[in-house]
């Protein structure tokens, strides 16, 4: 992708990136820095839980796309912090959306699988009903209704089981208790789509300069975004393993010794959807693109951790 600015010839005003530091956020701030300057803000400088520190931000930057990276995604704790959830991940996203029409600007939005129940037996699509099992679930479908509420030219990207370098997630965790479990119990009674952030970036982006350029931009509305084919908690844990023994990365587990545990046995506060595959048909015609295979992602990051030695942080 060319940069935007050096091809168009003109300066362009900023795009403002909420919750900068997650591992949304540092990815974005990677692929959107080809399109214009950002402004990168974390929780010290726009606290999700205060209206107007956020209206503030946003008024002081004048931002043309507004991108919502941030939210509550601890989904057991906010079974006890429901007011916490709902105020980062659904009237957080309703008022940078205000600020974003009263702007003229574009506001993007993630969101997740975890709106649907699971109990469709194919991948959902868009329009499919939807029905949250979890507070956490509830949160961001409150959250996708706040912005569609204002009538801003939008996206929401939903996704699903996104992991990355940065910030806490299930590849680092697995990668992590490899290293000094004698075994590991996952779920293998729930299906799903491991998405890596570093794509749910690279898209937007794709996306979003087609948007600045006026080329065939996508139409508003919810979009699923997550990488293409399928697995369970349990087999993503035990591909996690096999990668880093394949790597020679001294481990304390094989991947036979990764075991299977229902959902019911395993006994988190927060139910999960059965099924949590997305279907991407919509955005893949929109944007004439192919998504790559889950493993994938999952080989390249645990590449990252190998090389940059990161796997003890």
């Amino acid at each position: 992708m060319p940069d935007f600015e050096a091809r168009t010839g003109r300066e362009t005003a900023p795009i403002l990136i909420v919750g900068a530091k997650g591992q949304l956020g540092v990815e974005l701030c990677r692929s959107l820095a080809q399109l214009g300057p950002i402004v990168a803000m974390g929780r010290e400088t726009c606290d999700l839980t205060s209206p107007e520190q956020i209206k503030d931000a946003v008024r002081s930057v004048r931002p043309r796309l507004v991108v919502n990276a941030s939210g509550f995604t601890a989904v057991d704790a906010a079974e006890t912090s429901a007011d916490l959830a709902h105020a980062v991940n659904a009237r957080a996203p309703g008022v940078l959306a205000a600020e974003a029409k009263a702007l003229g600007a574009l506001m993007i939005h993630y969101s997740t699988d975890y709106v649907f129940d699971g109990t469709k037996s194919a991948p959902y699509v868009e329009d499919d009903a939807t029905a949250p099992l979890s507070v956490y679930g509830r949160s961001k479908l409150d959250g996708e209704h706040a912005v569609r509420g204002v009538d801003v030219d939008h996206w929401i990207f939903r996704t699903s089981w996104v992991f990355g370098v940065q910030g806490g997630n299930f590849l680092k965790s697995i990668a992590r208790a490899a290293r000094s479990r004698p075994s590991l119990s996952v779920v293998a009674d729930q299906i799903g789509a491991p998405t890596p952030a570093s794509l749910l970036a690279d898209v937007t982006a794709l996306a979003a300069y087609r948007y600045l350029d006026n080329r065939a931009p996508m139409a508003r509305g919810v979009y699923h975004l997550a990488a293409s084919g399928e697995t369970s908690w349990h087999e993503f844990a035990r591909r996690i393993v096999d990668t880093l023994a394949a790597a020679d990365v001294a481990l304390t587990v094989t991947s036979d010794q990764v075991l299977p545990v229902t959902a019911a046995n395993y006994g988190s506060a927060a139910p999960r959807p059965t099924n949590s595959l997305l279907d991407t048909s919509k955005l893949r015609a929109a944007l004439n693109i192919e998504l790559p295979d889950w493993r994938e992602g999952v080989d390249r990051v645990l590449a990252e951790f190998v090389a940059g030695q990161r796997l003890l942080g």
